[in-house]
């Protein structure tokens, strides 16, 4: 193996709860976005236009479709022979298996996977976030600062800071206090969840949490509070630009609405960082005679003959004739049969809606309608 300057871990276990029936077969990662798109495609997307080629992707929570997804690593020019994409799932051990304790464990359980590539640095990531980042811009700073972590922030809401992990740092990014989700924060400087370690800060860190019992195994709970407490260099890399975590229903509705119209705050269209993607190639899309479309995403292999407006058609989803789709997104394979009304919802992949039946509201009091992967409504549900 040739020695590596940084390798990526890229945490992809999540089972991903608040998105309901969403992840109920599949890992939060493994969720498809954005038309033509998995969630998990940001962040190797992100590695690739970084020009980091070996990236370990931890796996655990439903990961048959992710694993399948994945493949080669091809679709993502992450297919080396030195390097390249590796999934590492739980394994068992002599002590018998587990599964991963926390999310600083997940990466103790595949050192020796970091050690073969024996790398100076090691990026470690999360496999649910939409964003766009140069990780080169980060090690650079990491590398000038001498640091021994570098933590990726970006400024959020004074008013949503208790839901992150929140750093203080002087004028120079030197990191002086992390909170985990402080009821009252010093700082709206929020953790990304993004890491740069030196390899060796990282195990030893790692090795030592791995047999204090009184830990969770955390990164953000135990690792960098003890880092912090025993005078490690810590700094932050600022980022500004895009970056949601689509963690809940109500941000994924929300997140992929914003896709939408002329000018939106996320561009799937930027040529020089371009978002790849698995999606076998499908053929074109197909609109028919008495289809009106406004507003909308509209994936390859889909076939529309109704109403779509403001909503995001999935990679092989069907819309019936008069059947009207409005402010939802389809996920690729779902079904909206003729005369049906979709409204404000998500529909799962393959999922479908028997002809005439109404599903939603316009009410945005009310919580968007989900309906999961393969499930059938019909005129009794």
């Amino acid at each position: 193996m040739g020695k590596k300057e940084c390798i990526a871990m890229l945490l992809a276990g999540g089972q991903g709860s608040r998105l309901g029936a969403l992840t109920s077969k599949i890992a939060k990662p493994a969720v498809s976005f954005g038309g033509k798109f998995r969630i998990i495609d940001f962040a190797l997307s992100n590695c690739t236009n970084s020009g980091i080629d070996t990236v370990g992707v931890l796996t655990q929570y439903r990961p048959y479709l992710l694993h399948s997804y994945i493949g080669s690593g091809e679709a993502w020019d992450l297919d080396a022979r030195d390097g390249g994409v590796s999934i590492l799932p739980p394994y068992a051990t002599q002590e018998g298996g587990a599964w991963y304790a926390g999310t600083a464990d997940a990466i103790t359980q595949n050192l020796e996977y970091i050690k073969m590539y024996d790398p100076e640095y090691v990026l470690i990531l999360s496999g649910d976030h939409l964003y766009r980042m140069d990780y080169r811009k980060m090690l650079a700073s990491h590398i000038q600062h001498k640091a021994d972590l570098t933590v990726s922030v970006m400024p959020v809401p004074w008013e949503e800071a208790s839901r992150f992990g929140i750093l203080t740092a002087d004028d120079d990014g030197r990191i002086q206090r992390f909170d985990e989700k402080p009821e009252k924060p010093e700082s709206n400087l929020a953790s990304m969840g993004i890491y740069i370690f030196s390899t060796k800060v990282l195990v030893d860190a790692l090795e030592a949490d791995a047999v204090d019992q009184r830990s969770s195994h955390d990164f953000g709970k135990d690792i960098i509070p003890k880092l912090l407490s025993e005078g490690y260099g810590l700094y932050t890399y600022e980022f500004h630009g895009f970056w949601k975590d689509v963690g809940t229903i109500a941000s994924f509705h929300e997140t992929s609405m914003d896709l939408l119209g002329p000018n939106p705050e996320f561009d799937l269209y930027d040529k020089s960082f371009p978002i790849l993607s698995n999606i076998t190639t499908r053929p074109p899309h197909y609109i028919g005679p008495d289809a009106v479309i406004d507003d909308a995403l509209v994936s390859n292999g889909c076939k529309v003959y109704g109403t779509v407006r403001h909503s995001i058609v999935s990679t092989d989803a069907v819309v019936g004739e008069r059947a009207v789709v409005e402010d939802s997104v389809l996920l690729p394979g779902a079904q909206v049969k003729a005369g049906a009304h979709v409204r404000r919802a998500i529909l799962g992949e393959n999922a479908v809606v028997e002809e005439g039946v109404k599903l939603g509201s316009v009410d945005t009091t009310k919580d968007t309608a989900v309906v999961g992967n393969d499930v059938v409504i019909g005129k009794g549900e």
